[in-house]
């Protein structure tokens, strides 16, 4: 009842945000937003269940989020595992002082991988904190939802939402990455006391650590130039001579003759294989989503592309070109990124050695698969580029 009036409370100024009588908006709201309290209650009722559906949802994504993020911790811990392994097994056959860097080795290890479960556990703990909140803001909405008093449910709402406000974290991009090889760093720095058997040893281990990372990559058509000829199952590409009539859309090469995959990355590691076998020329690497697609391009980190390239002779495409000396034509490629390290390496896959790699880079852009057959050469270059897949792990 209307304590001013005497009336009922049949009515809601959304103005004022207060329940009120007939006579109330004839006096002191008559130029206010006024509706039947009825139809007020049953839209904010509609309101709070959509909140609660929210919120369930929340929860979960949550929980998915936990098992995931422990999840990470068991990769994180085998890989730890693996590059002790791997470090036992290069620096056992080293002197003294290969002995004194593996003990080295195996306590970085171990502390970095003490740090990255430390912060594992810690986004746990903030998840489980998160979901805690969460349940007490889904218990307070249950309360008001059984509630059948119209002005209490009202007055509640703006409590609910003042007090009792959402955790506003994104935990998508969330995640716990594995170390870096921390093997192949040190064994670098050692490479004058390596032995020859030690030295070959290496690049087998690299491959099979790269390997792990393998996906599965398939051409673009959206992205292809009009003369380039792909394969049904999207795994093939090499160069024509009729230009064919396809849509100019954004993502299309206009004038280079080039194709992404359809696959992006913005995070972690991927490794992919391309057979250039039979080929005399290609250009082969990855590229950001950024990329001007239209007229010519030059290929440089620069502009967002980090490839190797063979044209008369094989050359990284940096900023000058490096000359590469390979002691034989590679017949298949394998390209390895590490997203969050800004590494991208090149690998001659049947010798088990690196070719180049690219450090230091700075990733922000989606990265995708970037692949040139370039021109036909009158007939000697017309092998197409055939992605591996799946990739053979040794």
């Amino acid at each position: 009842m209307c304590t001013e009036h005497d009336k009922p409370l049949e009515l809601f100024c959304k103005t004022d945000q207060t329940c009120v009588c007939m006579l109330c908006t004839v006096l002191d709201h008559k130029m206010h937003d006024v509706v039947p309290l009825k139809e007020e209650y049953e839209g904010k009722k509609v309101e709070l269940g959509k909140t609660e559906a929210e919120i369930h949802q929340m929860i979960q994504k949550r929980r998915l989020k936990i098992q995931e993020v422990k999840h990470s911790i068991d990769l994180s811990e085998e890989d730890a595992d693996r590059e002790i392994a791997e470090c036992v097994q290069v620096f056992t056959s080293l002197k003294e002082s290969a002995d004194r860097g593996q003990a080295n080795l195996i306590k970085t290890i171990e502390e970095k991988q003490k740090i990255t479960k430390r912060k594992a556990e810690a986004s746990v703990k903030e998840l489980e904190q998160e979901i805690s909140k969460l349940k007490k803001r889904r218990t307070a909405v249950e309360q008001v939802l059984r509630s059948e008093d119209h002005l209490h449910l009202l007055q509640s709402v703006q409590s609910l939402n003042t007090n009792h406000s959402p955790p506003t974290k994104d935990w998508i991009e969330a995640s716990v990455h594995p170390s870096s090889n921390d093997v192949v760093k040190a064994v670098v720095q050692l490479e004058e006391t390596l032995s020859k058997p030690i030295k070959k040893l290496l690049p087998e281990s690299e491959m099979k650590r790269v390997h792990q990372y393998a996906v599965d990559v398939t051409l673009d058509p959206d992205t292809a130039h009009p003369n380039l000829i792909l394969s049904d199952d999207g795994k093939q590409v090499n160069i024509g001579d009729v230009r064919k009539n396809l849509p100019d859309n954004p993502e299309r090469f206009s004038e280079c003759a080039s194709v992404l995959g359809k696959q992006s990355f913005s995070s972690g590691r991927f490794y992919f294989e391309v057979q250039v076998k039979g080929k005399t020329r290609w250009e082969l690497g990855v590229a950001r989503e950024s990329i001007n697609r239209k007229g010519s391009i030059t290929l440089s980190p620069q502009k967002g592309y980090w490839t190797i390239v063979l044209r008369n002779e094989y050359k990284a495409a940096n900023v000058p070109p490096v000359l590469l000396s390979l002691k034989s034509p590679p017949q298949k490629v394998g390209v390895f990124v590490d997203y969050e390290e800004g590494l991208v390496s090149f690998y001659d896959v049947d010798a088990a050695a690196l070719i180049y790699s690219f450090t230091g880079c700075y990733f922000t852009d989606k990265l995708f698969p970037f692949f040139h057959p370039s021109s036909n050469d009158s007939g000697k270059n017309s092998a197409p580029l055939i992605i591996i897949s799946p990739v053979r792990v040794n």
